[in-house]
């Protein structure tokens, strides 16, 4: 999914950069997770009380499944909000809904660029991308990226903090 205008990745010129959102995968990867924690939560909270209690009691599941719905939407929202932009001197990380943040990476700033896959990611075929930088604070990372765009994302910006450390 790719947004906004402009020119090519690392292209400057004064244009927007171009956006490119993250794959679908991680939002079917994040939307099952939730079911599996909280759809036996739902049943469960309507079939004990169900049963034990009364048919009237299986109303206590009203909570955890507008939770669930809750939770289902917000999750679409987020993801949605997940994008980033390479140009000519940067990487751009743009996240969030009610706090939005947008992290400004410098290419020569960069000391590590890895790649993690932890096994349900594995699972969907999703990489997430981390970068290190010299600011211990930095929250530089890209999640749910497919592996391929993981790793020549990777290589690129090694490649570009390389160059641009050079003077260093």
């Amino acid at each position: 999914m790719e947004t906004g205008t402009g020119g090519e990745p690392g292209g400057g010129g004064g244009r927007e950069p171009r956006w490119v959102g993250l794959p679908a995968g991680l939002l079917r990867m994040r939307r099952l997770l939730l079911a599996l924690w909280l759809g036996p939560l739902t049943v469960t909270a309507a079939v004990v009380p169900g049963v034990l209690l009364g048919p009237l009691w299986a109303l206590c599941a009203a909570a955890p499944a507008a939770a669930l719905l809750w939770a289902w939407l917000l999750l679409g929202r987020n993801w949605r909000s997940w994008r980033y932009a390479e140009r000519a001197d940067d990487l751009l990380i743009s996240r969030g809904v009610l706090w939005h943040r947008e992290t400004v990476v410098p290419y020569g700033r960069m000391q590590l660029v890895e790649v993690t896959s932890g096994p349900v990611e594995r699972q969907f075929g999703l990489a997430g991308l981390q970068l290190h930088t010299a600011a211990a604070a930095t929250d530089a990372r890209v999640p749910g990226l497919l592996p391929g765009e993981a790793e020549r994302l990777r290589d690129r910006l090694t490649e570009l903090g390389e160059a641009r450390s050079a003077g260093l």
